[in-house]
């Protein structure tokens, strides 16, 4: 093998590597979690859902589910903990999401609406509708224009990354609670 065929193999493996790079900076870890919980809803006919956060004894995740349209999670502590753990065994999942919508602690509440129900996506295609974060009072929206949100690329990649991973595990806990019976 010459040298030129060397330097022209090794370029192409940066290159590919490179590639390989951008596109997992963008793989949604939450895609096949969100198409399997919708599976499930389907199976079940139901479109609510909602259990308890492992991450403390006072948080609570609720689902309202929109088949094909729109996956709507919200994720935060309660002060009355008990009254959700008695909404949770009766299986009252819409009145658990509103509530903590609605009447969550300050500060703990992560809402996320996922349109077309396919995970999060750091970008969409044109014209097509865009997946949007909500932790606390900052709200981001994943429709690729981080600079009309006053973000550099970089942190605009962080927060995708951060919410995607926090959805994962929001929605790995709803798919427990869906495959009770």
């Amino acid at each position: 093998m010459t040298n030129r065929n060397r330097l022209a193999g090794l370029l192409a493996m940066v290159i590919v590597s490179g590639a390989a790079g951008t596109a997992s900076a963008q793989t949604s870890t939450s895609a096949p979690l969100a198409k399997e919980l919708t599976a499930l809803l389907d199976a079940r006919q139901i479109d609510s859902i909602a259990a308890k956060d492992p991450s403390g004894p006072d948080q609570f995740i609720g689902a309202l589910y929109f088949p094909n349209l729109q996956l709507l999670v919200v994720s935060a502590r309660y002060s009355v903990p008990q009254l959700l753990n008695e909404r949770l065994g009766k299986r009252e999942y819409r009145d658990i999401y509103i509530d903590l919508n609605s009447a969550s602690v300050r500060g703990s509440k992560v809402f996320i609406e996922d349109l077309k129900c396919d995970g999060l996506l750091a970008t969409r295609e044109e014209n097509q509708p865009f997946d949007m974060y909500e932790r606390d009072t900052k709200r981001i929206s994943f429709d690729g224009d981080w600079k009309k949100q006053d973000l550099s690329e970089d942190a605009y990649m962080r927060t995708f990354t951060e919410a995607d991973a926090a959805y994962a595990r929001l929605l790995s806990a709803l798919i427990q609670e869906a495959k009770k019976k």
